[in-house]
């Protein structure tokens, strides 16, 4: 009979509890829970999840902001079969509805001030069968410390293999209704695994790192960061929500060494007036992603960090990072700095085209992936699956090309590409020359209905503090910087641009707005 597998987090779960259990896997809002104590509480919470009739494949829910104890209902679900589904507390009752009727969550956890959201919609959830209030009035899990009550704290005797089913995060739903997106055991353990055969240090998780983690855990990079860090036993750093001046004073007070976090979040935390090097001292690598970084912003990272710096490209559906501009690819003048890097460890990259023939170094089409971390599922949506995953590539909805030492550069999302007259745009290109004004604080660029030419170039920019500029001004600006065809033919001026709570601009909802305005 083969050894049970150790690449599962039950299992990891109690190998880090008997070798270093007062060794601190989570640290938030000054509460201190070590790998003992989690191991134990998870334990509870597997036990109570078997007690109230829940069997592997079912679903549990969570609606609220993250804490020691959502990482405990995590790895109490990880250690019984059943599957997470953690729920962005940031999510009208409309969306909440959607994602519990498609999970077909039997439980949902909601802290208190968000299960309103839930009760407005339960009646019409014959399969959910309870909705528990999370927290209390005077403790951050009091509801959820009490419905699991006198649960043993003994190990769980159930069957759990790297391919069972783990968490069902939901896509951001930039385009269509979010689908759930189902990562197995394997999806947090072979990145790692590869990059140590590699003996491969651009993205790394060290037994002695404290690692704060921007991303919110209800998110699959923020999950994926933390089960990285807990899976070599690090600690964790813990914030229930972004606040950059929150984020810049734990990394000062908790010897923080390492950093997870978007380009935008970079910016607000460098823009704090306690940051400088002392602030960051601590800090040994820090990694962003999520979104597009323009090379101004590196230049400031590089300065005010004062680490390492790494980026690395991935999706909900590739469960892991699929390349990484390294450390060594940090410096200024460095034409691949405006690269997503190359390819990690374990994985293959190929650019194709509609067809899903590869095309050359140079060439732009869709960026396909292999990679051992893939996704499981689009829960209940084979044929969604089987488009997105053939034959063991992953087609993701960027559009880039790869140079000829294999760095990946991104042009934009497939479906945010606008079409001029026939010839292809991407905003990425029109919005990093837009960034290069000094009047543009940000920007983003999307395609409209136009009658003549299919779509039309529109920039809607957010001035810079205490600078005017016009729609004239700018475009006189890109000339002779990008082809005319690519130059924005109108400009919006906003106080600020719509984001999703991972950084990421929602064109979906500024195309929205200038349909409604138009009529």
């Amino acid at each position: 009979m083969a050894a049970p597998s150790t690449d599962t987090i039950a299992a990891r779960s109690l190998l880090h509890a008997a070798r270093q259990p007062d060794h601190p896997a989570i640290v938030c809002e000054g509460r201190e829970t070590t790998y003992a104590q989690l191991h134990r509480a998870s334990n509870r919470t597997a036990h109570a999840l078997t007690a109230a009739g829940l069997t592997r494949g079912d679903r549990v829910a969570f609606l609220g902001r993250e804490n020691e104890h959502y990482y405990d209902l995590a790895l109490g679900c990880a250690k019984t079969g059943v599957v997470l589904v953690p729920i962005n507390w940031r999510l009208t009752a409309d969306e909440v509805d959607h994602i519990l009727r498609d999970s077909g969550a039997r439980v949902v956890f909601a802290q208190g001030e968000f299960l309103p959201a839930v009760e407005r919609v339960q009646g019409g959830l014959p399969q959910l069968r309870e909705a528990r209030r999370f927290d209390g009035d005077g403790h951050r899990a009091e509801g959820f410390l009490a419905w699991k009550g006198d649960a043993p704290d003994t190990d769980v005797d159930v069957p759990i293999g790297p391919e069972v089913p783990m968490v069902q995060m939901y896509t951001s739903g930039t385009s269509g209704l979010p689908k759930g997106v189902v990562l197995a055991h394997r999806t947090f353990f072979t990145f790692i695994e590869h990059m140590r055969r590699a003996d491969c240090d651009w993205i790394d998780w060290r037994p002695d790192d404290r690692t704060l983690i921007c991303f919110p855990g209800l998110h699959s990079a923020g999950m994926a960061w933390f089960m990285h860090a807990f899976n070599v036993g690090a600690t964790c750093v813990v914030m229930p929500m972004f606040v950059a001046e929150e984020a810049v004073r734990l990394i000062t007070a908790q010897r923080v060494t390492t950093v997870w976090a978007a380009p935008a979040m970079l910016d607000m935390m460098m823009a704090e007036h306690t940051s400088g090097p002392e602030a960051f001292a601590s800090l040994r690598k820090v990694v962003y992603g999520g979104a597009p970084i323009s090379p101004s912003q590196l230049e400031r990272c590089l300065t005010v960090f004062g680490c390492e710096l790494a980026q690395m490209y991935a999706a909900a559906e590739t469960g892991s990072v699929v390349t990484c501009l390294t450390p060594a690819d940090h410096v200024l003048g460095n034409p691949r700095l405006t690269s997503a890097g190359r390819v990690c460890p374990g994985n293959i990259v190929r650019i194709v085209d509609e067809e899903g023939k590869e095309r050359p170094p140079g060439a732009i089409g869709q960026v396909s992936v292999r990679t051992p971390a893939h996704f499981v599922e689009y829960f209940r949506q084979p044929e969604a699956t089987a488009r997105t995953l053939e034959d063991g590539w992953l087609g993701l909805g960027d559009a880039g090309y790869l140079d000829e030492d294999g760095y990946l550069f991104l042009c934009d999302r497939i479906n945010d590409t606008i079409i001029v007259a026939g010839q292809n745009i991407y905003p990425v290109e029109v919005e990093n020359a837009l960034r290069a004004h000094p009047a543009v604080a940000d920007v983003a660029v999307v395609g409209v209905p136009d009658a003549r030419w299919g779509e039309t170039v529109r920039a809607c920019v957010v001035a810079a503090p205490g600078n005017e500029t016009s729609g004239r001004e700018l475009m006189l600006f890109l000339r002779g910087r990008l082809a005319d065809f690519k130059i924005p033919t109108s400009y919006e001026f906003l106080d600020t641009l719509p984001r999703n709570p991972t950084g990421k601009v929602l064109r979906r909802e500024l195309r929205r707005r200038f349909a409604s305005a138009a009529g």
